[in-house]
């Protein structure tokens, strides 16, 4: 009885742990958002392929591919050339966008969604890897566009039984976010990933100047840090720093502090976590944004 007056966004709200036992708060993306962002990506795709297929109609037209038999190797040619564009983008869209730092499509950009990895029951958070990206997103022509085929057909007659197949298929995939708490599509639970909200924001304006209830210059005057020490960890590490300083949480300052240490070779000690935590937020910030400047981002610390 309490769930039902609950916000929505509370209701999605999902709970990982990092490694180093940091709680991540993820907030899962609505099936609204997830549908807008998917109309959103088959129209940038219907447009570009209208577009290329009237260049290719052009070229052809120039090369005399339409006048007739005589024409007919530089036609294939060009018929073979857009059958592999349309391959190509139809299949290379999703992947290599839901590969890229951002996890997300443009349509999914917009939205301010993108695909993360769902962690395996009793294990911490997990990285997005290749592999789930290819299977969540071969999985979708199964889902969907082939029972639409079928569907499509089946006022015809031609497809006999197989239309009313298709229709059932298509229905039980269609609906299939609507009958699990976390709204997940067949691909995303073979592929292990969900669909989470993020904001659109940029590092210059994800971050704050400096850390909240710490100056800047006597932070970075009380400890130093090496290039080295500091190449450890990337942008998602240093947002969660700054969450970790704005909460002033000190059990959660205390651990970070102990995970920070193990991983740059440093002795903990007890009593000066947030300054510490202050002086390495202050100087991996600057690392990070001095990187920017350059073109060398450095995402997480799994990136290279």
């Amino acid at each position: 009885m309490t769930s039902a007056i609950l916000p929505i966004d509370h209701k999605r709200r999902r709970t990982v742990f990092t490694a180093e036992g940091l709680a991540l708060t993820f907030v899962l993306a609505s099936r609204g958002a997830r549908f807008g962002a998917f109309v959103l990506d088959y129209i940038f795709l219907m447009v570009s392929a209208i577009a290329v297929t009237l260049l290719f109609v052009w070229l052809a037209g120039g090369v005399g591919a339409l006048d007739g038999p005589g024409g007919s190797g530089a036609g294939e040619f060009l018929m073979i050339a857009w059958t592999l564009f349309w391959f190509i983008s139809w299949n290379g869209y999703f992947m290599a966008f839901e590969m890229s730092p951002r996890g997300a499509t443009l349509g999914k950009r917009i939205v301010g969604i993108r695909v993360a990895a769902r962690p395996v029951s009793g294990e911490g958070a997990a990285r997005l890897t290749a592999e789930a990206v290819i299977s969540r997103n071969l999985l979708r022509d199964v889902e969907f566009f082939l029972p639409l085929v079928l569907l499509v057909v089946a006022p015809s007659g031609e497809a006999g039984s197989a239309g009313m197949a298709g229709a059932a298929w298509f229905l039980v995939f269609a609906l299939f976010p609507f009958f699990n708490r976390d709204a997940l599509r067949a691909g995303d639970i073979v592929a292990g990933t969900w669909v989470v909200e993020a904001p659109k924001v940029k590092l210059a304006t994800a971050l704050a100047p400096h850390p909240p209830a710490a100056s800047p210059d006597l932070a970075a005057a009380t400890y130093r840090f090496s290039d080295a020490e500091l190449a450890v960890y990337g942008e998602h590490e240093l947002q969660t720093l700054e969450r970790v300083l704005r909460e002033n949480g000190q059990e959660s300052m205390i651990a970070v502090h102990e995970a920070i240490c193990r991983k740059i070779g440093w002795n903990p000690g007890r009593g000066d976590e947030r300054a510490f935590l202050a002086a390495y937020y202050v100087q991996l910030r600057s690392r990070l944004e001095g990187g920017l400047r350059f073109g060398r981002r450095k995402a997480d610390k799994f990136s290279p």
